[in-house]
């Protein structure tokens, strides 16, 4: 096995912490690994990670020798590639929101796997923030503003939102014509939408005049799903903002209602996110292309 391919596989090992996730992901004996991480070490004269039954950890050397390998790997990938005419392939881990993914990704999953077949899609569904390197995830896709400064985002979409509230919410606490109304000691209610980023409340927010205002309201309920938080609404709990798609065929039941049409939301950006540490492979770029592709399609 060359250096290139011990570069790889030692890089592999740091960011998952096990010898037995990395050779999963590079579909190698796990043998094949430990065996060639010691004449890796045995080669340098240094010890580049600490091992236990339980944890893997870089050493300060290992550490730095990671930093070098993580540039010239993406490098060498990045000149291979400029002189090779030849199709994305192996294992791409995504990891995808759930609705967005429900919605906009995995009907159109055939059109991509036609298109590059080569390519072996792991998808995992999440909310949550994701340590990217540590799970071995090559990228994410996710609605909302880059909130990790680690990360690279490449935007793919911006969603049309909109205020909703229930007939039966409406019903009991009128419905609002101007953002003011929502003041202090108003009697209406939101459904909060935590954070993962920040374990805060998400705020309400419209554009008044060109400019967006936050407002925070009174809750009874919080939630971190969006499932939750459409359905939370739907029980009229409180008012919520959402990307229309994600409530359509609600509104178009009557279960919802536009609320403050005149005030939106701003748009919600949607973008795929990967790791500032690494140079964005040929799987991802074609990865996050077809993302933008599919987007447009969907209006």
């Amino acid at each position: 096995m060359d250096r290139f391919e011990e570069m790889r596989v030692f890089i592999r090992i740091a960011e998952r912490r096990s010898f037995t996730q990395a050779a999963d992901d590079l579909q190698i004996p796990r043998a094949t690994v430990t065996n060639l991480l010691k004449r890796l070490e045995q080669r340098l004269g240094t010890r580049l990670l600490e091992r236990t039954t339980r944890t893997v950890r870089l050493t300060q050397d290992g550490d730095a020798y990671y930093r070098r390998c993580v540039r010239l790997v993406a490098d060498m990938e990045e000149a291979e590639g400029a002189f090779r005419d030849t199709a994305p392939k192996g294992l791409l881990r995504v990891n995808l929101q759930g609705t967005l993914a429900r919605h906009f990704v995995v009907p159109a999953l055939p059109g991509f796997l036609g298109r590059f077949p080569e390519i072996e899609l792991h998808m995992g569904e999440d909310d949550r923030l994701v340590d990217l390197v540590r799970e071995g995830i090559d990228c994410v896709l996710r609605a909302g503003s880059l909130q990790d400064s680690s990360m690279v985002g490449r935007r793919v979409a911006t969603l049309a939102q909109v205020t909703i509230a229930s007939p039966a919410y409406l019903a009991k606490y009128g419905e609002p014509s101007d953002p003011s109304e929502l003041a202090a000691m108003s009697v209406h209610r939101a459904v909060n939408y935590m954070s993962s980023a920040t374990g805060k409340a998400v705020p309400l927010e419209f554009t008044i005049d060109d400019r967006v205002s936050a407002l925070h309201l009174p809750s009874a309920v919080s939630v971190t799903g969006a499932d939750l938080y459409a359905g939370a609404a739907i029980a009229g709990l409180g008012m919520v903002q959402v990307p229309r798609y994600r409530v359509a065929n609600e509104l178009a039941s009557g279960q919802l209602k536009v609320i403050l049409a005149d005030f939106p939301p701003p748009p919600m950006p949607v973008s795929v996110l990967y790791p500032q540490s690494r140079q964005l492979s040929s799987r991802v770029r074609v990865f996050a292309q077809w993302l933008r592709e599919i987007f447009e399609t969907a209006g």
